[in-house]
């Protein structure tokens, strides 16, 4: 016999929730360093960031992105600097994560299905980006913070910086979920 949608319990994680969410026990505080390295994984499998080497990562308990300079990532050839939308990618790539990741640190056990959908959810509304300097380097590191978490979407900004530790860009964004 087969099931319907329907019958389904709705506090039961779908196979795409635990890709995302290192198959946690609702019910259960999320152990933040399980959910942070799940999250990465998931980031690092898209094609896209496999496409264009970029990585996302857990250093000292919180999630950067990284991504080496490489040909394929130049967007001005005259002065050999990183392409802005290379940049604005790994900044809004960055921004969700560290949202995503945020939800779950602030969730209670008893808010982890609700958790699931607004990480399910989430995506960005509104994204302003500043370049502060030309994108030269041998690699970059993009890290966000939380200007504010709501009910239904946060604000978070972000900084790119390069081998050297100079910014590069910064960006602000809005998510909703």
């Amino acid at each position: 016999m087969m099931m319907s949608d329907s019958s389904k319990t709705d506090s039961a994680p779908s196979e795409s929730q635990k890709k995302w969410t290192g198959n946690l026990h609702l019910g259960a505080k999320a152990d933040l360093n399980v959910v942070l390295n799940q999250l990465t994984k998931a980031f690092n499998g898209s094609p896209y960031f496999s496409h264009n080497n970029m990585q996302m990562r857990v250093v000292n308990d919180e999630i950067e992105g990284y991504i080496e300079m490489k040909p394929y990532l130049i967007g001005n050839v005259a002065f050999q600097i990183l392409h802005g939308g290379v940049a604005a990618t790994l900044l809004d790539s960055i921004g969700g994560i560290v949202a995503m990741g945020e939800l779950y640190k602030r969730a209670e056990p008893d808010q982890l299905p609700d958790t699931l959908k607004k990480v399910s959810r989430l995506a960005t509304v509104d994204m302003r980006v500043d370049y502060l300097a030309p994108g030269r380097g041998e690699y970059f590191i993009a890290k966000a913070e939380t200007l504010r978490m709501g009910r239904k979407g946060c604000t978070m900004r972000m900084t790119m910086f390069n081998n050297e530790g100079k910014a590069i860009a910064t960006a602000i964004a809005s998510y909703a979920y």
